[in-house]
Order: C-alpha cells, then sequence, then structure tokens
C-alpha cells in the first residue's frame, strides 16, 4: 500500500463520525492520528473540518495550513482556508489564498464562491461581483445557487 493510501486509511473512521457530525468524537481519533504520524495530510484536513464544524475557527485554520505544509496542492484545504481566513477577518490572505486555489483549478465553482465572499467581506463589490457570477455561470447546486442570487440583489440594491 502507497503511503497516501495509508493516510487516508488511517482517516477512514474519522471521517465517518464527521459524516455523522459527531465532531468531538472525529477530533479526539484525528489528534490520536496526527500524534502517531504528523506528515498525514488528511488528518489536518479533517481536522480543520471538525474544528470548523465546532466554531473554532482559529485552530481550524492553523489546521488548514498544516495540511497545507505536508500537500501544497491539497485543493479543498486552500479553498477551507479561504473561507476561514473570510471568517477571522484575514480578508487580504482569504482573497490570497482563494486565488491560489483558482491557479491551481480555474474553474472551480468553490474557489469562485470562497473568492467571491471574500471580496465581499472586505468590501470590494466589483470584485466580488465577478466571481461570485462566474461562480453561477458553474452550475451550482441549488441552496448556494439561490444564497449567491440573493447577495448580488443586494449589492444591486445598495448601489
Amino acid at each position: 500500500m502507497d503511503r497516501d493510501a495509508e493516510h487516508w486509511e488511517a482517516v477512514e473512521d474519522a471521517t465517518e463520525l464527521l459524516n455523522e457530525e459527531r465532531y468531538r468524537e472525529a477530533l479526539e481519533l484525528l489528534h490520536e492520528i496526527v500524534k502517531k504520524d504528523p506528515t498525514n495530510p488528511y488528518a489536518f484536513f479533517f481536522t480543520g473540518q471538525a474544528l470548523y464544524e465546532v466554531g473554532e475557527m482559529e485552530p481550524a485554520r492553523d489546521a488548514y495550513r498544516a495540511c497545507l505544509r505536508l500537500a501544497p496542492k491539497h485543493l479543498g484545504a486552500r479553498i477551507a482556508l479561504a473561507h476561514v481566513l473570510r471568517k477571522t477577518g484575514e480578508l487580504r490572505d482569504a482573497i490570497k489564498e482563494g486565488l491560489v486555489a483558482l491557479e491551481q483549478s480555474p474553474a472551480d465553482s468553490d474557489a469562485l464562491y470562497a473568492v467571491g465572499l471574500a471580496y465581499l467581506a472586505k468590501g470590494e463589490k466589483s470584485a466580488a461581483r465577478r466571481y461570485l457570477e462566474a461562480f453561477l455561470k458553474s452550475k451550482p447546486e441549488l441552496e448556494s445557487k439561490i444564497e449567491v442570487e440573493g447577495l448580488l440583489q443586494t449589492m444591486d440594491q445598495e448601489n
């Protein structure tokens, strides 16, 4: 079994706990996995997800950054980091991470969404509009589509 497969296998039980919304239990298991193998990027990524779900943004940010140190091309971690940075008010860094994600995967709808929200939070409405409209062209799921259409309508009303 290659190293990546070993890393993935190590976190499978934790991902099941996350899917069941048992975040604290998942965190306990993930902390044990990280202790045993601090080179497992999946353990850090899923730690970030669990921390995000329980509202611990700064530790989630740190977990995503740890994942990216080990796996710089981990697109999910990069996008998640952009969202966390936006929520912690680190807007320039949020935009930067989202743009790196878009360099990696130019049409990625999640990256477009993350960059659009970060620009909006920063008050740069024309840039936000550009990315949010590109997101809508990517045919997102209905809930996200409705949210972004509402944001764009609010922006229109404010102008």
